[in-house]
Order: structure tokens, then sequence, then C-alpha cells
């Protein structure tokens, strides 16, 4: 394995959006900013990196062009993984697994804020009449311009790689297997148990105050699926409940203390389960993306 540490000066390009990536990154020292658009009129930041964070990996996990541009907040250091390197930099520290399933739970959960913050404006922006909607428009600004940005172009995750990712789950899974039968709870709201869920058979709900008056259905999972990954990788309670929704809902239970046997037993488990991270955030934002482009739609009439 042969990593490569690079040096960067404040304002330097290290990734630019659009490229093509065969690498990625952790700061070691420093920081760095995240722009859609860079260099045009309507850039946009989208975030702000610290030390120890990771960027460009979703270049490598799907061989996607890379969708932002990474750019030096001051005196910066990085390592630079090659992606033929990942196999071994993961096996050198496992630790590291649950670095980047961190770093990619955090953008979905950011993506998803983001996702619900527009879908809740749109709903709003439907149901208004004119005056209202005028009045409305200061707090679209965020979605208007994101759409607008000329170089974002996100779509969902290939049907080959999904077909891909099926293949390879189809074999006998590492973890704890469990059949459930319609109703049973597989994880429920408050719980705090440091594992991830695939589903292998049947079809999986997630619940909001499950059993309650209040219930609300937030969203279903059919095979194969990957869920519950933020309880495998942050302490605290699960903030939704998951049931079985058929019989015969086949479960493969992924506990933190055995993401290293599982990885070395079966290394590409553990990166379809970093590729699922990334498919997911890339379809948040391609719906993301839908949404700002009908904010924009109505907005531009104005």
């Amino acid at each position: 394995m042969s990593l490569t540490e690079k040096s960067f000066r404040n304002g330097e390009v290290i990734i630019k959006e659009g490229d093509m990536g065969f690498s990625f990154f952790q700061i070691l020292e420093g920081g760095a900013f995240v722009y859609a658009g860079f260099g045009k009129d309507d850039q946009i930041k989208l975030a702000t990196l610290e030390e120890g964070e990771y960027f460009g990996e979703m270049a490598i996990l799907e061989e996607y062009p890379r969708s932002a541009t990474i750019i030096a907040k001051g005196n910066v250091r990085v390592l630079e993984i090659h992606e033929s390197d990942l196999h071994s930099y993961l096996e050198e520290d496992p630790g590291r697994i649950v670095k980047l399933m961190k770093h990619l739970s955090d953008r979905v959960e950011a993506m998803t804020a983001d996702y619900e913050e527009a879908r809740t404006l749109l709903g709003q922006l439907r149901e208004a009449d004119e005056p209202k909607k005028k009045s409305l428009f200061s707090k679209f600004k965020k979605q208007v311009d994101m759409y607008q940005s000329p170089k974002v172009e996100l779509t969902p995750p290939s049907t080959d790689a999904l077909r891909d990712a099926r293949e390879v789950f189809s074999e006998e899974g590492s973890g704890e297997l469990v059949a459930y039968n319609t109703g049973n709870v597989i994880f429920l709201e408050g719980e705090d148990e440091n594992a991830m869920f695939v589903l292998y058979d049947g079809r999986v709900g997630l619940y909001k105050n499950f059993g309650e008056i209040e219930e609300k259905f937030v969203e279903d999972y059919r095979p194969i699926a990957f869920f519950g990954e933020r309880g495998l990788v942050f302490d605290g309670p699960r903030s939704l409940t998951a049931v079985a929704e058929c019989d015969n809902t086949c479960v493969e239970i992924i506990r933190r203390d055995d993401l290293e046997s599982i990885f070395r037993a079966c290394p590409v488990k553990i990166e379809m389960i970093l590729r699922n991270l990334s498919f997911r955030l890339r379809k948040l934002n391609a719906d993301f993306l839908d949404a700002c482009k009908e904010i924009t739609a109505i907005y531009s009439r104005q």
C-alpha cells in the first residue's frame, strides 16, 4: 500500500468538480471548503471540512465524477488513498471502516434534512395563494440557488449498480440471520443498540411513534436493502421503529463488533455497505434537486 501525503496552500484547488476521481482523501491538518459551481457567479459553499474528515470517496465507491470542488482552508495536509489501496487501507486499521461509515452517515443525515426542508417549503408553495407565495420565496434562496448552479447534475444509482449489490448479498450472511413475521419489531425507537441490518427477503417499514395515535410511516425497504446503520456507528437511542411488513422477512444483523471479522471473511460486503451509503446520498441529492427544480419553476413564474 502506497499512501501519499500532499500539501496545499490557502485557496488552492484539491479536487475539481466534474473530474473523474481515482482516489479519496483524509485531512491530516487544516480544513477545506466544499463548493458547487466553484468559480461561477452563483457558486455555492456547501460545507466546511475539518481535520480528520474524508472527501472524494463517492468517486471511487461508485466510479462517479467528482460532485464538488474542494478548496484548501489555510495551509492543508491531506492523505491521498488510491482506489486500488482501499482494501489495504481498511485492513491495516479496521477502525477506519466505522470512521468512513460515520462520515457518510453524517452526510446522508444532513442531506435528508435539506430534502425535508425543501419538501415542506414546496408543499407550502403549492397550497399558498399568490401574495403568500411571494412572502415565502425568501426561504427558498438556498434551494433556488442550488438548482440553478450550472454544474450540479446528479442522478440516482444505476440499475446495474443495484443489481451488482444484490448479487453480492445473495450469498450467506456473516452476521446473525433472523426471520420475522408480519408486525414483528426489528428494532424499537428509543433503543440503544450498535447494529445495522441487511434485508434479504420480505419488506420492512420504518415508523415514528409506532403503535401510538400519532404514528407516522416514514419509508419502507425491499431486498436487497440496508437500514439502521446510524445505530451501528453512533451511540444513542434510535429515532425510528423498524417493523416486518410480511411473513418470512429475513434480516441479517451486523453489530459493530462484527465489522472486523466480516471484513476479513468477506471484504466485498463491507465495501458494498459503504457503496450503499454513497448510493443513498446520491439518491437524496437527486430527490433534493427535483424538489428544487419545481421550486425554481414556481419562482420563475412570479
